[in-house]
């Protein structure tokens, strides 16, 4: 696992990125702490973007007087292989496979919005 992986706000920027597309700091800051319920340190956030940026996993952009972030194509290899990593550990095998006791043969009984079916995992792109 890469270095940047080691740090769980750096993958959940990540795959919030991943999910949106591109966002400016202060929606990405918003939903992240929406997710942990919990108010982020603006100095702690903007230094992991920043960490990100110099790694060559986001890409920052000037818009007005904001900053916009998108995840680079590193950015996205690096996420997909944490997420099948995660996958098979989770799920007991390939995140192409079904999970152990999942749904089979292309049933989607189960699948919840959001989910792949037959995959066990989040739909982490349209």
């Amino acid at each position: 696992m890469t270095k940047w992986l080691h740090s769980g706000r750096r993958r959940d920027l990540c795959a919030l990125l991943y999910d949106a597309g591109e966002l400016r700091a202060q929606s990405l800051k918003s939903r992240l702490e929406s997710h942990y319920d919990e108010r982020i340190d603006p100095q702690s956030f903007y230094a992991t973007l920043t960490s990100l940026v110099e790694s060559g996993f986001l890409d920052r952009r000037t818009e007005g007087l904001a900053d916009v972030y998108a995840l680079t194509d590193a950015g996205e290899r690096a996420l997909l292989d944490h997420y099948e990593w995660l996958s098979e550990r989770i799920g007991g095998g390939a995140p192409d496979e079904p999970p152990a006791g999942g749904v089979s043969d292309g049933e989607t009984a189960g699948v919840s919005d959001g989910e792949t079916a037959g995959t066990g995992g989040p739909n982490l792109k349209d």
